[in-house]
């Protein structure tokens, strides 16, 4: 496992994605915390943490320009409090084959109001009883 340094941050891949944001591309470096990432100045539009080992979704310095985060293929089992308050302006949330279990690990997220598009496919909590109407009240923003 790596730890998420300013080197590594500087050191990551850096462009324009398709849809014309910036991109910082964090993906596979095998990192098991958020942190550090005030050394990204918040000069991205998406951040992209695919297939790392990130157990819980917390460690955000305030980045107003986020509005993309990508995490899928990691260990999420928590989603911590105040995400709303670092992101402000998150709208899309990828969270594909992670480790969520109960419909009460996503009410973190319920206080994210710019929140339109939310996947969770393939994580434990779809399965549960209820799960579509939970997430269709919870989150009346979704697409």
């Amino acid at each position: 496992m790596v730890k998420l340094t300013p080197d590594i941050i500087e050191g990551a891949g850096q462009y324009i994605n398709p849809i014309r944001d910036r991109e910082l591309d964090l993906r596979g470096y095998k990192i098991p915390v958020i942190e550090n990432l005030g050394a990204a100045l918040d000069q991205y539009d998406t951040i992209d943490f695919s297939d790392n080992e990130i157990r819980k979704l917390d460690g955000f310095p305030y980045m107003h320009r986020v509005k993309n985060l990508m995490l899928n293929n990691n260990r999420i089992v928590r989603i911590g409090e105040g995400l709303e308050l670092c992101l402000p302006n998150l709208s899309t949330l990828i969270l594909t084959n992670n480790s969520l279990q109960e419909l009460a690990d996503l009410e973190p997220l319920s206080s994210s109001t710019k929140l339109e598009f939310l996947s969770l496919l393939h994580n434990p909590v779809v399965t549960r009883r209820n799960y579509r109407e939970y997430v269709i009240h919870k989150f009346p923003n979704l697409r």
